[in-house]
């Protein structure tokens, strides 16, 4: 039984190895990559607000941009608290209380990511009737 604990524990390990090189070394890399700073400094030279033919964005359209990435934001809160509640149910290891908590975590999460979406779908169907 101890053979298979140590076997899940270096494979925990060698996952999160994998999961930090990913997340640490791999983006390093890519930034090197001459294009890719070229393209951040095209983007840089544009400015904020800036349209395609050079006058300023309206403040409608800076404040629709503004509420879509904050709902973006709060969706990828949603979409964490169901992976915890997801993991916290795995190693619930059959314990009721944890198996309901873990339960209603993700229900909150899925009521919160439907909440998030339908908010999103109603900001883009005004601002497409506004703009």
């Amino acid at each position: 039984m101890t053979g298979i604990i140590k076997n899940k524990k270096n494979i925990v390990r060698i996952l999160f190895i994998i999961l930090l090189f990913f997340v640490f070394v791999l983006p390093m890399a890519m930034a090197v990559d001459s294009s890719a700073i070229t393209g951040l400094d095209e983007a840089a030279k544009k400015g904020y607000g800036k349209i395609p033919d050079g006058g300023m964005a309206s403040l409608p359209s800076a404040i629709g941009k503004v509420i879509g990435v904050g709902l973006s934001l709060i969706g990828i809160l949603f979409l964490g608290l169901m992976i915890y509640g997801g993991f916290i149910w795995m190693i619930a290891r059959g314990n009721e209380g944890e198996v309901t908590k873990a339960k209603d975590l993700i229900q909150a999460a899925i009521i919160g990511l439907v909440v998030v979406l339908a908010a999103y779908a109603i900001t883009q169907f005004i601002g497409q009737q506004l703009l």
